[in-house]
């Protein structure tokens, strides 16, 4: 029996016992048919939370928000969320030995060499900050190969037309052809929650901040970036029961290189968290520790 079957059989044992054997007579009674409605939402809200949070409007085809959980998701802390429409907006992959540079820079300064209005952090580099899975760029491969067991591959730009501005691929049901890739901006990392629901890491329960890219069945793009250390596999779990709308997720690297930045001329207005954290200092990615980052992924207007 799948979890879905099991928590409506079990809604409909405590609705039972809630509500009384006597339907009918409760039916007929507005109010105790009102009490009892509102017992059973008191014991099962709504799943799906996170569709009806708050978003600001920075630019055509960019919205954040900082969102909270909470009780769905007790180990899950706040999060940057940033919703991305790629038919408005482009992603270009950086990687700092192909821009010439000699050493990884900051994420500030990545921001201020590219113009980008959102920077995050791609996937996982080895010691000598080397990619670790396919990356591709302006679709040229960066030297890096495929990981054997990753199986996400976010994708964007592609060369033909008719098919999605962005999405992200499941290598373990779809294939990925190197030599001509379909799309140009590519970059590997590892399969979080697939079209399933399988959330698709083990419950190692080690803690770190996580980055995460999302793919919605409207085809935009989200990045969640969490505020505070949480498991990789109870953030997965959170994104599948609330964001009920995503079809697919993948994690990027996490610990002190995930990171995320907002353009801060982009804010019209700024709004504060419940405790009076401003959302733009938030999205400005100077809070927390950061390292400098070998690969980043750039968003900006078509």
């Amino acid at each position: 029996m799948t979890h879905r079957n099991r928590s409506r059989n079990h809604l409909r044992v405590i609705t039972g016992r809630v509500c009384g054997r006597r339907r009918s007579v409760l039916f007929r009674v507005s109010r105790l048919g009102g009490w009892c409605l509102a017992v059973v939402v008191f014991l099962f809200p709504k799943v799906g939370l996170a569709e009806s949070i708050t978003w600001e409007r920075l630019s055509d085809g960019i919205a954040v928000s900082v969102w909270k959980p909470g009780e769905p998701c007790p180990r899950v802390p706040a999060q940057l969320v940033v919703d991305m429409d790629p038919t408005m907006i482009r992603f270009s992959v950086h990687h700092y030995a192909h821009e010439g540079l000699d050493h990884p820079p900051m994420m500030e300064e990545w921001q201020k060499r590219t113009g980008h209005h959102v920077l995050f952090n791609a996937g996982l580099f080895r010691e000598n900050f080397s990619y670790l899975g396919l990356l591709y760029k302006d679709g040229r491969s960066l030297g890096s190969r495929r990981h054997s067991s990753w199986q996400g591959l976010f994708v964007a730009e592609p060369s033909v037309s008719g098919v999605k501005k962005a999405r992200i691929l499941d290598l373990a049901w779809e294939g990925f052809n190197e030599a001509q890739p379909l799309y140009r901006e590519a970059a590997q990392a590892l399969m979080l929650v697939d079209h399933t629901g399988k959330i698709r890491v083990r419950d190692s329960g080690k803690y770190a901040y996580q980055t995460i890219v999302a793919e919605n069945d409207d085809g935009h793009i989200l990045i969640l970036k969490s505020l505070g250390v949480v498991p990789l596999y109870d953030l997965g779990r959170c994104v599948k029961e609330t964001f009920t709308t995503v079809r697919r997720a993948m994690a990027m690297d996490g610990g002190s290189s995930s990171d995320i930045r907002v353009l801060e001329s982009l804010w019209k207005k700024d709004k504060q968290t419940e405790d009076r954290t401003s959302w733009r200092i938030l999205f400005s990615g100077s809070t927390g520790v950061h390292i400098p980052l070998p690969t980043v992924i750039g968003v900006s207007p078509r």
